[in-house]
This record gives C-alpha cells, sequence and structure tokens, in this order.
C-alpha cells in the first residue's frame, strides 16, 4: 500500500468513550423526566454529531425541535463535567500510534463532536501522540460523512486523499472515507457491527489496533 498519512475517528476508535457519553445523556434525560437508556442502545445513537445524538436517545413521541434542543444543551452540560470519568484509550491504541510514528506516517483526527472537545480529548488521554491535525465539528464546516474536513487535512498534511487510510467504526466514517477517496478501513472494536461497516463501504476490516499494522505491511 503506498500510504502516507492514515486519519482516525475518535469516539470507538482511539477512545473507548461509551460509557461517559451514556452516562452523560440519562443524566440529561433524567432532567427532563424521560426514560433512560442503555448503553447498546447509545452505540446506535452516537456517531454524527451531539444534536443527532439527542434526537435519537429522545422516545419518538418527543422528537420535535423544542425538545431536541433542550436535550441537547443538557447533554453537553453534562458531558463537559464527565467526559474524562470512564473514557480511555482502547487496548493497543497507544502502542500503534507509536508504531505509525515510528514509521514517520503522519496521523490526523477527524470527529463529529465539537473541535474544542476533540482538542482537550486529545491533549488528556493521548499526551505526547504528534497528530499533524486534530479536527472536530465547527459552525462553518459541513460534518461527516461530508468529505470537506477530510480533504481540508489532506490538503495540510500535502497528501493525495488516495494516500490515507481513514480508520472508523461507524457507518458515517466509511462513508465519509468514500466521498473523499480514502481507504476506508474499518475498526471492529468499536460501536458497530461489519455488516454496517462493508455495506458502506470498508474496504478492509480488522479486529485488533495491531492488524492495522498488518494491513500496511501487504
Amino acid at each position: 500500500m503506498a500510504v502516507r498519512a492514515v486519519l482516525f475517528d475518535i469516539d470507538g476508535t482511539l477512545l473507548d468513550t461509551i460509557e461517559d457519553l451514556t452516562d452523560s445523556m440519562n443524566a440529561a434525560l433524567a432532567r427532563l423526566g424521560l426514560p433512560l437508556r442503555t448503553v447498546e442502545q447509545c452505540k446506535h445513537f452516537v456517531g454524527d454529531g451531539v444534536r443527532k445524538f439527542a434526537e435519537r436517545a429522545l422516545p419518538a413521541a418527543e422528537r420535535n425541535a423544542e425538545f431536541v434542543d433542550r436535550l441537547t444543551e443538557q447533554m453537553r452540560r453534562e458531558y463537559d463535567g464527565r467526559w474524562a470519568e470512564k473514557t480511555r484509550p482502547y487496548e493497543g491504541v497507544p502502542e500503534l500510534l507509536r508504531e505509525l510514528a515510528g514509521r514517520r506516517l503522519a496521523m490526523a483526527v477527524l470527529s463529529n463532536k465539537p473541535d474544542d472537545m476533540i482538542r482537550r480529548m486529545v491533549r488528556s488521554l493521548l499526551p505526547g501522540v504528534k497528530f499533524a491535525d486534530v479536527r472536530g465539528a465547527m459552525d462553518d464546516v459541513p460534518q461527516k460523512p461530508d468529505p470537506t474536513a477530510a480533504l481540508a487535512i489532506a490538503r495540510r498534511l500535502n497528501a493525495r486523499a488516495d494516500e490515507f487510510l481513514y480508520v472508523g467504526d461507524t457507518g458515517t466514517d466509511m462513508r465519509t472515507a468514500v466521498a473523499a477517496a480514502m481507504v476506508p478501513v474499518g475498526a471492529l472494536w468499536g460501536f458497530r457491527e461489519a455488516g454496517e461497516l462493508t455495506e458502506n463501504g470498508a474496504e478492509a476490516l480488522i479486529a485488533h489496533p495491531r492488524e492495522l499494522l498488518e494491513l500496511l505491511s501487504r
């Protein structure tokens, strides 16, 4: 593979964030007197930004703009105070990132979480990793699966899109990679199943972070 760079999603790919996300959403739902959600449900609600997470977490009868706005605001407040309580890198991720750096492959992060939150998480939970670019959701840039941000990262790294592996754990990530003409790699240790990843364009599936190194050696 003629790979010069690896672009990572973060939730469900580099960091296991689902318990803090679920706890925060449930605290927000409780404040509004709404039923709580399980971890397994939240694994399928996340991936498309906090507002979409809130919309999916609401009971069907309450999915109106007012309730979505209120729950989104509450979720942001709750998560801001608990995002690092249980969140940790997945087993094998720190070793993978060190090996990629040793091979002089550029690394970047792209998420649909707010940009300031993503930068905080990377600094705190992946210290010492030299990412060439870290980007979260910004008001003036379309979110994934729109390829705008991914292509902007490619330009910043002075690399062609087809020289990137895009590693993520959701259909949204795979569609982003396809739209950007990057190589879509599905992370099976994350929040979604193999079927969703392949249906949305994954060209390879890996069950452990170290398998990315095997993929690069082919």
